[in-house]
């Protein structure tokens, strides 16, 4: 069943447009991705989703009621964090949970839910005090605090080192476990590609491509790029002029060679054949990223924040 129906949604600023005829659904207890470079227009999509920005066309409908109208209502079942989201210096991590609480009818449990998010021993640490890591653990609590139904969580781990971005990770999949429904916008590929169950790129204010990241890469072929050292000299013609191999590189003592699905098999059967053993052996499929640069005709996304 789709909780959220977004149908030709358009939003300018002036002679600018920001979002143009986008349209998706979002399933009940899925994590939907919204994925675009720095100005595609998937915050401005997602402020009009939660009721922040009022669309200038189209129709967007969230458990059924509209954003506008019904906002209200609609703040007590979606929880949301934002891209920019401080909290006073001062304030204590129990202190935000309270006061967050005191906005709905039927909060959750606080400390339980600092138990879960591992901040139930920063209680009483303010603000200002917390690592990168702990600021986001607890705008996700402040998200959750309402016990929503839908999540909106925006470049939730911009900023974080590699470790605190995969516990963050880790995090949200429990969440998802306890049946809440995630949106998730951002513009790291990994993210999206370990934890979405369907993505939407956006592009120029425009759903550019929508599917599961395994479908995506999938619509690129069968492509595959192996990677090995040679355990003795090797003649790349060997390996060249196989039907299944398209191009053959050299860097350093490490051999690349791009093919079709069938590559695999069919170079390491050459290599056996000449008692070569490819050491280091490593084989790459086409990628949400790759697909990602295929819809937008754009530059990769690790050179966009």
């Amino acid at each position: 069943m789709a909780v959220i129906d977004v149908e030709h949604v358009h939003k300018q600023y002036g002679e600018k447009v920001a979002v143009d005829d986008v349209s998706f659904t979002v399933e009940e207890g899925e994590i939907f991705g919204v994925l675009g470079r720095n100005g595609a227009g998937k915050t401005t999509t997602v402020e009009c989703i939660v009721g922040l920005r009022r669309p200038d066309g189209g129709l967007v409908r969230v458990l059924g009621m509209d954003p506008q109208r019904d906002g209200h209502e609609l703040r007590q079942q979606v929880g949301v964090q934002l891209q920019e989201s401080d909290l006073p210096d001062k304030l204590t991590v129990a202190e935000a949970i309270d006061l967050y609480a005191s906005f709905y009818r039927t909060p959750a449990d606080g400390r339980a839910l600092l138990e879960l998010l591992g901040l139930a021993d920063k209680r009483s640490t303010r603000y200002k005090n917390l690592s990168g890591g702990q600021k986001q653990r607890l705008s996700i609590a402040l998200a959750l605090i309402g016990r929503p139904r839908i999540a909106v969580l925006d470049e939730l781990t911009t900023g974080l080192d590699p470790a605190a971005r995969r516990d963050t990770w880790a995090l949200i999949e429990d969440i998802r476990r306890q049946g809440v429904t995630i949106v998730l916008v951002s513009h790291f590929m990994e993210e999206a590609e370990r934890l979405c169950d369907r993505v939407a790129v956006i592009e120029a204010g425009r759903v550019a491509a929508i599917g599961s990241p395994a479908g995506l890469a999938g619509r690129l072929g069968g492509e595959q790029r192996i990677h090995f050292r040679p355990s003795g000299p090797l003649d790349g013609r060997l390996l060249a002029d196989l039907p299944e191999v398209t191009s053959v590189t050299r860097t350093g003592d490490t051999v690349a060679v791009t093919g079709t699905a069938d590559a695999l098999m069919a170079v390491t059967s050459a290599l056996t054949s000449r008692g070569i053993t490819a050491h280091e052996l490593r084989v790459e499929q086409p990628s949400l990223e790759d697909a990602f640069v295929a819809v937008t005709g754009g530059a990769r996304p690790s050179t966009l924040n």
